[in-house]
């Protein structure tokens, strides 16, 4: 049978041609690039990714289909999906789905075919782009008109299309399988309660925290403070989410009312929070960091970590306000701020993913600082 033509524009007026798969509807975002070399599924239902078309940088993908498995959330969130070569066949003892006909279920239009090594270069160079994908027309024009009304990235609060709308216990733990030993000794006495606010969080986050002894509630990201703390939690957990981390205002207020009453600890977004709400600016990287290859340091250990990242924006270091948060982590591709801690207000926070899904396992250590962050405030009530 053959397959439809496809297009994908970028608002500067460069076209690549291609193939569609998946879903056959015209879709806009920002196009950003994944140096992940597996772990596609992961990547797909990171809600992480609302608003964006995702373009993978290995070069043949969906090898090993869909599975039941490997989501971080039940459904895929992106825009669109690029990809140099789509694999005709699919071949995994847990796969139940082609990448293909999952997406088009789904609603998600992909693009095969492309020279996705040309496209990460432009990239690279002009930065992050609003980009148009369509089997609609392949007039050139008419494309770039399309794509020059597509809405950008920055600007738009993204979290309230990926938070979930209420609140439910989290109690899966990790699959054995894959899951690493966290070295988390069983409380003595009933589980460390943490509340984890959802602004798009990925699953396998919950999962660690399961792992890491404590009992989670997950709450909407509408949450207030009140009704947070009204739960009485040991901990409060801010995930990650997608969009641009300046426009989250009500976000904000409430992780400022937060800090100091218990511990807190934030990934990648919520990381980006906890920065505006002590007074620090945000800011949007060239292209961003995505991807599970990402080196960081720590600069309280010198240790170097391989890190999954996914983040288009960035905390200023140099608006910290004194005395408040030092920067305990730096990525070593851009030196960008990688991590904060704010001992006087029991909090510390990272931009990256340490619990993987997909990527390494170099930075799990966290969710056993997190607990016993967790452990000595109980001991000190």
């Amino acid at each position: 049978m053959k397959r439809k033509e496809a297009r994908l524009v970028l608002e500067d007026g460069t076209i690549f041609e291609g193939t569609a798969f998946g879903a056959l509807v015209e879709s806009s975002g920002e196009a950003v690039f994944n140096t992940s070399l597996s772990g596609y599924q992961e990547v797909l239902t990171d809600p992480s990714y609302r608003g964006q078309i995702v373009v993978m940088t290995y070069p043949h993908i969906g090898n090993y289909g869909i599975n039941d498995e490997d989501g971080e959330s039940p459904k895929p969130w992106l825009s669109g999906f690029v990809v140099r070569e789509l694999s005709p066949v699919v071949s995994n003892w847990r796969a139940t789905e082609d990448l293909g006909s999952w997406l088009a279920r789904h609603g998600i239009p992909g693009i095969e075919g492309v020279d996705t090594r040309k496209l990460t270069r432009l990239l690279r160079e002009k930065g992050a782009m609003t980009a148009l994908l369509t089997t609609e027309t392949l007039d050139p024009a008419e494309l770039l008109r399309r794509v020059k009304k597509a809405p950008p990235l920055v600007g738009r609060d993204l979290v309230r299309e990926v938070t979930r709308g209420e609140r439910f216990e989290w109690t899966q733990k990790g699959d054995p399988m894959f899951a690493p030993d966290l070295g988390v000794k069983p409380a003595e006495t009933p589980p460390p309660h943490v509340v984890a606010i959802d602004y798009g969080a990925k699953e396998n986050i919950f999962r660690c925290l399961v792992d890491a002894g404590f009992r989670v509630s997950v709450l909407p990201s509408t949450t207030t403070s009140e009704e947070i703390m009204k739960l009485r939690p040991d901990g409060v957990f801010l995930s990650n989410g997608p969009g641009d981390p300046s426009v989250l205002h009500h976000e904000v207020a409430t992780i400022r009312d937060i800090l100091g009453k218990t511990p807190v600890f934030g990934i990648c977004l919520g990381h980006q929070l906890i920065g505006q709400a002590i007074g620090a600016k945000t800011f949007k990287l060239k292209f961003g960091h995505h991807g599970g290859n990402q080196p960081v340091k720590n600069l309280k250990t010198g240790a170097i970590e391989i890190t999954s990242q996914n983040h288009g924006f960035a905390v200023d270091p140099d608006s910290i306000p004194n005395g408040v948060a030092k920067v305990t982590h730096i990525n070593l591709n851009d030196m960008t701020c990688e991590g904060l801690e704010l001992p006087t207000l029991k909090a510390f926070c990272v931009q990256y993913h340490p619990e993987s899904a997909p990527g390494p396992h170099d930075s799990l250590y966290l969710f056993r600082q997190f607990r016993e962050l967790v452990d000595a405030h109980r001991g000190d009530a």
